[in-house]
Order: structure tokens, then C-alpha cells, then sequence
């Protein structure tokens, strides 16, 4: 797997991260607990009709998103991730701690 992109997440009392490979159109979610995983990969399986902002805080469309089809898709459908499966994206925390130390 040719890693394009790489968030950091939790679930629980758990640490991981979530790989994505543009090319092959392919998420790997690295995350001790199951439930939180199986939610996360779940959710990437799945299609989303998403409100996307525009010009103003008040300019939105639905759109449908793939979360594989894309960098940028993958990313927008992770901005919605804790509100469908409680899986937390840690977009500060750098991945490479979370590897070393994947429990808070």
C-alpha cells in the first residue's frame, strides 16, 4: 500500500490512524479496539450525502461522497466521521506518535 495520507484517530481509550492510498482507491484502518475499527472501516465503505460550505456560512449543496474515490473526498468524508460512528480524527496529534503510542 502506497500511503498518500495519514490522519491520526481514537476511539475510546484507544490511539490509531487511518492510512490512504489514492491509487489504489484504499483506506487501512490501524486501531486496537474492533468496534471502533470496524465503525471507521465501515463508514469508509459507504457513500454520504454531505452539506458542503461554499461562499458563505450559509451557502451549502449536498453532495454525494465516495471516501475512497479521492485525497480530497477522503478527507471531506472524515470532517463527518464522529458525528456517524464516535471514531474522533485527530487532525494535530503527528501519526508517527500515535505508532509509538497508541493508548492515551
Amino acid at each position: 500500500m502506497a500511503v498518500t495520507f495519514s490522519v491520526a484517530i481514537s476511539y475510546g481509550k484507544d490511539l490509531g490512524w487511518i492510512d490512504y492510498d489514492a491509487e489504489a482507491k484504499q483506506a487501512a484502518v490501524n486501531l486496537a479496539n474492533e468496534e471502533g475499527k470496524s465503525l471507521a472501516e465501515k463508514y469508509l465503505s459507504e457513500k454520504h450525502n454531505i452539506s458542503v460550505p461554499h461562499e458563505t456560512l450559509m451557502d451549502f449543496t449536498q453532495e454525494t461522497v465516495d471516501p475512497l474515490a479521492d485525497e480530497a473526498s477522503f478527507k471531506l468524508a472524515l470532517t463527518r466521521l464522529w458525528n456517524e460512528t464516535q471514531v474522533h480524527v485527530d487532525w494535530s496529534r503527528p501519526v508517527d506518535y500515535v505508532r509509538e503510542h497508541p493508548h492515551y
